[in-house]
C-alpha cells in the first residue's frame, strides 16, 4: 500500500483517544479536553474517558460509609452531586438541566442503593462494581453534551451496553466476538461522528455489571480502539510522552519520539511510567500504534509506540532506563550445585509454589550460585521456602548458604537497538564506575533488548543519572561551578555567556553552569544557571557558602564531567583542591595560593591530578602562555638555566611611567584611581604577589622551593606596612624620597628601574633592579608582563614571552583558554 493510500485509509477510520481523571478534574479541564478533540479535526473520533479526578475513590468510600453511617453517606453523596451539578452548569449553562436528566436518575438510584447497603450492613460485590463505575458514566455524558452544545455531532456510549468480559487468572478477558456484535448493533442506531465511551466499566457474560480494575480506563481505551478498528490510539496524560528516564530522578531525561511495543513492555515491567502491557494487549494484537500525549500540551507530538522495529528511526541503542526499587537479592550458594541438573528448576519451583515473583535472575557459569531479585516484602518467605526445599543439601554441606540481601534495586537499560550493537554494556558499566556504584548481579536476555543490574537501593538515583548521561548526553558535557564572581570571575562569566551557544553548536561542548559561590554565599541550580541571568540569580542567592556542598553539587553523577573554576584569591579555597581533584573534579584557576602553598599541600595537589586536570596558566602572566611555554621547553628536553621577568602589570605600569618628573606616590594614586591597583596598593607594592608567581614557575621547572625561600625586597617600608589602608594612603608620599634617589642614580648610570623576579641555580629573588636601556625589559608597553627563559638552546638569545599581564578581561581569557584545553583533552574538537 502506498503512503498516499494508507493516509486515505487511515482518514476513513476512527481515531481513538483516552483521557484520564487528571485531564477531567473540573469544568475547566473538561472544556480543554473538548478543545483538544475539536482542534484535531478528525472525521471520526472515539474517546474513552475516566471519571473526574477523585470521583471513583469517593464512590467506593460512599458505599463503605453507607454500611455504617447512613446520614454521613447522604452528606457525602450530596457533596458529590453538587460537584457534578456545578461542573455541568459551568460547562453548559442553561443547557445543563437537559444534560443532567439521566444523571439525576442515577443519583436517585444511588441514594436508594446506599440505603439498602445501610440496612444490610455490608455491600455486595456486584453493587460495589456498579457504583464505582458511575463516575465514568457521568463524565462521558457531560463531555458529549458539551461537544453537542458547541455544534458537533456527538453522543456517549455506556460501555456496559457493549463490552462483555469474563474474569480470569490474568484479569478480565474480553469476549471479543459478542462485544463486536453488540457494538455493531449499537452503531446501527447511532450515526454520530464523535463517540464518548465510558472507561473502566463492562458487563460479564451473564449480564452483571463489573469493572476492569485499577488502570481499567487505559485498558478500555485499548479495547475500544480495537473494537472500533481505529487507525491509532492517543492516550492523553499529564506528561509529554515516554521519557528516557524518570524526570524526577534524572533532570536531563529526554522525550522519546517513538518506540516499539517490546521496548514499552520491558520498561513498564520495571516500573517506568509507560502504558502497562496488560492495557496494550488489545492494540498489540491488532497492530494499532499508540501515542502517549500530554493533555495540557497538545502541541507536543508525544511518543509513538508501535509494532515495528525500525533501525532507521533509532536514536541510539538504548531507548530508556528505569529503576525497580524495594527489592532483595536472594542467593543460593553451594559447591554441591556444580554440574547438578535441575537445581535451578528446584529453586524457581519453590519460589513459584510460595507465590514469590522473581524480577531478575543471575547465575555464574561455574554453577556455584544462583541469585535472583524479588520484592523485599517477599524475601523472608523466599528464604524460608528455599531452605525448606534444600534442607537435605544444607544439612549435608552441599549447599552452604541461602540468604537474602535487602536494600537492593534493579536498574534496567532497554532498547531494540542494543541487539548486535557492541559496546552497550561497556558504556553502562563505565557510567556506574563514574558514579562509584558497585554491581551486585547482572542479567541480559537472549534478545539483547534488556541489560539489568542489581545495585544498592541507596545508590539507585546516582546510578540512574550516571548511566543516563552515558547514553544521552554529549561526552563533552561539563558541570561547571565558578567561585569568586568578582572582577575576573564576572568577566569570565560574561565571556562564557557570549560563547556557550557557539561552543555547543560548533564543538559539541555543553558547558552547564550549575553553581556560583562568593565569599559568604552560593547559588546552586539543579539543571543550570542561564548564562545571561547568572548575576541576578546569584545576587538573589540566600544559601550560605559551604565549599563541600558546593563541590558535591558540581560533581553531579548524571553529568559526565565536573569542573570548578576558582577565580578567588582564597587560600581556604585552594586548600580543597587536592580533595576535589581526587574526587574527579577538574580545576581551572588564576588563584596563586595553591601553586605557591607550602610544599606538602602543593605535592598533595599535584599527586591528586591523577584523576582530574588542574590548569593554572592564568596564575602567571594572566592570559600569556608562560607556563605552557615552560612546559614545552622542559618536555622537549631543553635545560632551563634561568627564569626572570616582570610579573606584575601594576608595577610594570608604574615603573614604565616613573622617571622622576612626577612623584612615585602620585603615580600610585593615579593608577589606583584608574583601577590598575588593588584597593590597597600595598598588595601590589609589597611584591608578595610577584613572589608567588615566581614560586609557581620555579616549581614548574622542578625546584622544591618555598615562598619564604624567595629573597623578597618590596617597596613598602616597615613604617607603613602595619597602618590601616586610609592611614597608608595619607602617608604614601613617604615612598618618594627613597625612590627618587633610586631613579636618579639609575639615570646617571644610563639605566632604568624595573621590578624583576628571577630564579636560577643560585636562588630566587624579587625586587627593584637597575637594567640597561637596551635590556628586553627596558621598553615595555605600560601594563605588559614579560618573562625571559634562558636555556641551553636559548642561551645567547633568550626566549621572551611578552604581552598584556593585567586586567580582568585578559585574565579571564587565560582562564577560558585553560577550560578549553581541558575540554579538548576530554574529547571536544576544536
Amino acid at each position: 500500500m502506498s503512503l498516499e493510500s494508507a493516509a486515505v485509509s487511515a482518514s476513513a477510520r476512527y481515531i481513538a483517544h483516552k483521557f484520564g481523571g487528571s485531564s477531567l478534574a473540573d469544568a475547566q479541564r473538561i472544556a480543554h479536553v473538548a478543545d483538544v478533540l475539536i482542534a484535531r479535526g478528525e472525521t471520526m473520533q472515539m474517546t474513552v474517558v475516566s471519571a473526574m479526578q477523585g470521583v471513583t475513590d469517593a464512590l467506593i468510600g460512599l458505599v463503605h460509609v453507607a454500611s455504617q453511617d447512613a446520614e454521613r453517606a447522604r452528606a457525602d453523596l450530596d457533596d458529590l452531586i453538587n460537584r457534578h451539578r456545578k461542573t455541568a452548569a459551568t460547562l453548559l449553562g442553561v443547557q445543563s438541566s437537559q444534560a443532567l436528566a439521566d444523571m439525576e436518575r442515577d443519583w436517585v438510584d444511588l441514594a436508594a442503593l446506599l440505603r439498602s447497603v445501610n440496612l444490610l450492613g455490608h455491600p455486595s460485590a456486584d453493587l460495589l462494581d456498579y457504583v464505582q463505575g458511575l463516575g465514568e458514566v457521568w463524565s462521558a455524558q457531560m463531555l458529549a453534551a458539551l461537544l453537542r452544545e458547541r455544534g458537533h455531532s456527538a453522543t456517549w456510549l455506556d460501555a456496559r451496553e457493549v463490552l462483555v468480559v469474563e474474569p480470569g487468572q490474568l484479569g478480565m478477558a474480553v469476549e471479543w466476538k459478542s462485544s463486536q456484535q453488540r457494538l455493531l448493533s449499537w452503531r446501527e442506531s447511532h450515526s454520530e461522528s464523535i463517540i464518548i465511551v465510558t472507561g473502566f466499566v463492562a458487563r460479564t457474560r451473564d449480564g452483571r455489571p463489573t469493572t476492569l480494575g485499577r488502570n481499567g480506563s487505559d485498558y478500555s481505551g485499548a479495547i475500544f480502539a480495537r473494537l472500533f478498528e481505529a487507525a491509532e490510539l492517543h492516550i492523553w496524560t499529564d506528561v509529554d510522552g515516554v521519557l528516557s528516564a524518570d524526570p524526577r530522578l534524572v533532570p536531563d531525561a529526554v522525550l522519546l519520539p517513538r518506540m516499539s511495543y517490546d521496548e514499552a513492555f520491558e520498561l513498564a515491567y520495571f516500573g517506568a511510567k509507560v502504558v502497562h502491557p496488560g492495557t496494550m494487549s488489545p492494540v498489540l494484537e491488532a497492530g494499532i500504534p499508540v501515542w502517549v500525549r500530554n493533555t495540557f500540551k497538545p502541541e507536543v507530538a508525544g511518543t509513538r509506540i508501535g509494532p515495528e522495529h525500525d533501525p532507521a528511526q533509532e536514536q541510539g541503542p538504548v531507548k530508556g532506563l528505569t529503576i525497580a526499587p524495594a527489592l532483595a537479592l536472594v542467593q543460593v550458594e553451594g559447591t554441591g550445585m556444580i554440574g547438578v541438573p535441575g537445581t535451578a528448576e528446584r529453586v524457581f519451583g519453590a519460589l513459584r509454589g510460595a507465590n514469590v515473583s522473581v524480577v531478575m535472575i543471575s547465575q555464574a557459569s561455574s554453577e556455584h550460585s544462583i541469585c535472583c531479585a524479588v520484592k523485599a516484602s517477599e524475601s523472608a518467605r523466599a528464604v524460608d521456602v528455599l531452605r525448606e526445599a534444600f534442607a537435605r543439601e544444607l544439612s549435608a554441606g552441599l549447599v552452604q548458604s541461602i540468604e537474602a540481601e535487602a536494600g537492593v534495586a534493579v536498574l534496567a537499560a532497554v532498547g531494540d537497538g542494543m541487539a548486535g550493537h557492541p559496546g552497550v554494556a561497556a558504556r553502562l558499566f563505565a557510567g556506574l564506575a563514574h558514579a562509584e556504584v558497585n554491581v551486585r548481579a547482572i542479567a541480559q536476555g537472549g534478545s539483547e533488548r534488556n541489560i539489568s543490574v542489581a545495585i544498592k537501593e541507596a545508590d539507585a538515583t546516582r546510578a540512574l543519572r550516571a548511566v543516563h548521561s552515558g547514553f544521552w548526553l554529549s561526552p563533552q558535557t561539563i558541570s561547571v561551578g565558578v567561585i569568586g564572581p568578582g572582577q575576573v570571575g564576572s568577566a569570565l562569566l560574561e565571556q562564557l555567556a557570549a560563547s556557550a551557544d557557539r561552543l555547543l553548536a560548533q564543538n559539541q561542548l555543553d558547558l552547564r553552569l550549575r553553581g556560583i559561590a562568593g565569599s559568604t554565599r552560593m547559588h546552586l541550580a539543579e539543571r543550570r544557571v542561564e548564562w545571561h541571568q547568572w548575576r541576578e540569580q546569584y545576587l538573589e542567592a540566600a544559601e550560605p557558602l559551604n565549599l563541600e556542598a558546593f563541590a558535591q553539587h558540581i560533581r553531579a553523577s548524571h553529568l559526565p564531567h565536573a569542573m570548578i573554576i576558582d577565580c578567588s584569591a582564597s587560600a581556604e579555597v585552594a586548600a580543597h583542591y587536592a580533595d576535589w581533584l581526587a574526587a574527579g573534579i577538574h580545576i581551572v584557576t588564576p588563584n596563586k595560593q595553591a601553586g605557591s602553598a607550602p610544599l606538602p599541600q602543593y605535592r598533595a595537589t599535584r599527586d591528586a591530578c591523577k584523576r582530574a586536570h588542574w590548569r593554572y596558566e592564568a596564575t602567571v602572566g594572566a592570559g600569556l602562555p608562560v607556563i605552557g611555554t615552560l612546559r614545552d621547553l622542559i618536555d622537549t628536553g631543553d635545560q632551563i638555566l634561568a627564569i626572570e621577568g616582570i610579573f606584575s602589570g601594576t608595577l610594570s605600569y608604574l615603573f614604565n611611567n616613573f622617571d622622576g618628573s612626577t612623584p612615585f606616590s602620585e603615580l600610585v594614586l593615579d593608577a589606583r584611581a584608574r583601577g590598575f591597583t588593588e584597593p590597597d596598593p600595598r598588595d601590589d607594592l609589597s611584591g608578595l604577589d610577584v613572589a608567588r608567581k615566581l614560586v609557581i614557575l620555579a616549581r614548574e621547572w622542578g625546584k622544591d622551593i618555598e615562598l619564604q625561600d624567595v629573597n623578597l625586597v618590596g617597596l613598602v617600608p616597615e613604617s607603613l606596612a602595619s597602618l590601616s589602608r586610609e592611614e597608608f594612603l595619607g602617608r604614601i608620599s613617604e615612598l618618594d624620597e627613597t625612590l627618587n634617589e633610586r631613579i636618579g642614580g639609575a639615570r646617571e648610570r644610563g639605566k632604568v628601574l624595573r621590578f624583576v623576579a628571577k630564579v636560577d641555580d643560585s636562588g630566587a629573588s624579587v625586587g627593584l633592579v637597575e637594567l640597561p636601556n637596551n635590556h628586553a625589559f627596558a621598553h615595555l608597553k605600560p601594563t605588559d608582563n614579560v618573562v625571559q627563559f634562558t636555556t641551553t638552546r636559548y642561551r645567547d638569545n633568550p626566549m621572551v614571552v611578552q604581552g598584556p599581564g593585567a586586567g580582568p578581561d585578559v585574565t579571564a581569557a587565560g582562564v577560558f583558554a585553560d577550560l578549553l584545553r581541558i575540554a579538548q583533552a576530554l574529547g571536544a574538537r576544536f
